[in-house]
């Protein structure tokens, strides 16, 4: 905004050149997973899913409390900028609803700070683990937002009857929908526009997303076009991590038929990778780096995907950089948004609502300041 257009009360703060960006919003994250702010677990591999689960469970079982590590995933993420996020939170037959208990235990205290969309996920799928279906509901009635789904093919063998549930507790309490797809292929694309059927049907236009959707860069690129087309027409929304070892959803194809697309983490330092930090920009520029962004044109879908679209999906209000807009965003030393993508800034402030947020000093900064103080060695 031009300092001239500014109301005579208002005050003027030179940022002696540094680049304000949107605050980040991270689209998807595990908060009762990450292992952030325990001890590190080295990753161990799995042959299937059923395992992968396994292996989780005991890892979990020993760590520390869900609160505690969802506490200090949330402090990291907010360090690095992120204001709001859309968290899957585990929901089966074993669990209950404990951890959903415990990350709302956890958000409690970021109220205000990080906003937190909780999706009620069934892990474990919602056939294959029974009581499920009813925990889902009692997990929306009991505070989560959104609910989830998993591979209704693939996990739980009866597409149809998954979506049944998941559409039905959405229905039922008017809340959103959140469906991990990772199903491959022909596979995965039969999904995809059995979603987009359900959401015309349902008139959900605008309340359900699709996270990962990896058939998308899996199939002939009309055929994905063609998919694009009709999740657009439903107003069904696309997540993608750009995660390493998998194809995933062509961003610039999709958004030219009009789908929103948005970025989040995923999991982070878990028992699925041991990859990860909670910074949405850093995000931003693998997304870029894996799509073959270049172009400043191409870096600043990167950033919208971190950013405005992440927003939309989660239903801010009043974000972003526009006059009438929250006074929060993030303060990077950078030329510009795309230079911030290609090459994210470790030095960053989060202005939130007008107000400088500090810093946390680090344990090497608490040394550093310590063996200033102490002189020089001996």
């Amino acid at each position: 905004m031009d300092p001239n257009e500014l109301d005579d009360d208002a005050d003027a703060i030179d940022l002696d050149g540094l680049l304000a960006l949107p605050a980040f919003i991270e689209g998807h994250i595990h908060l009762d997973k990450s292992f952030v702010g325990d001890s590190w677990r080295p990753h161990r591999p799995a042959d299937d899913l059923g395992q992968r689960l396994t292996i989780e469970k005991q890892l979990l079982a020993g760590a520390l409390p869900v609160q505690e590590r969802a506490d200090a995933l949330l402090t990291q993420a907010y360090s690095l900028g992120t204001v709001a996020m859309r968290s899957h939170v585990d929901v089966d037959g074993s669990l209950k609803l404990d951890h959903l208990h415990a990350v709302m235990a956890a958000c409690e205290s970021w109220r205000g700070k990080v906003d937190v969309e909780i999706v009620a996920f069934p892990q474990a799928g919602i056939l294959a683990s029974p009581g499920t279906a009813d925990l889902l509901d009692a997990a929306i009635r009991e505070g989560a937002s959104v609910v989830g789904g998993l591979d209704p093919s693939a996990f739980d063998g009866d597409a149809d009857a998954h979506l049944d549930v998941v559409f039905g507790v959405a229905e039922r309490h008017g809340v959103k929908i959140d469906i991990h797809l990772h199903e491959p292929g022909q596979q995965g694309i039969e999904q995809l526009r059995r979603i987009a059927s359900r959401t015309r049907a349902a008139a959900m236009q605008g309340k359900v997303a699709v996270s990962h959707a990896y058939a998308l860069g899996d199939v002939e690129r009309d055929d994905a076009a063609r998919t694009a087309d009709a999740l657009a027409d439903a107003g069904v929304a696309i997540m993608t991590n750009a995660p390493g070892n998998r194809a995933f959803p062509p961003i610039s194809l999709l958004r030219r038929a009009g789908v929103r697309v948005f970025a989040g983490n995923d999991n982070i330092r878990d028992a699925w990778w041991p990859y990860g930090d909670a910074d949405m920009l850093g995000r931003a520029m693998m997304i870029g780096y894996r799509s073959g962004f270049f172009t400043d044109a191409d870096l600043a879908i990167a950033l919208d995907m971190a950013t405005t679209d992440a927003a939309a999906v989660l239903g801010r209000e009043h974000y972003g950089m526009d006059p009438g807009d929250e006074a929060t965003f993030v303060l990077v030393d950078a030329d510009n948004a795309s230079a911030a993508v290609a090459a994210p800034p470790c030095n960053r402030r989060l202005v939130q609502r007008g107000e400088i947020i500090a810093a946390p000093t680090s344990r090497f900064e608490t040394l550093l300041s310590s063996l200033n103080k102490s002189g020089p060695c001996s």
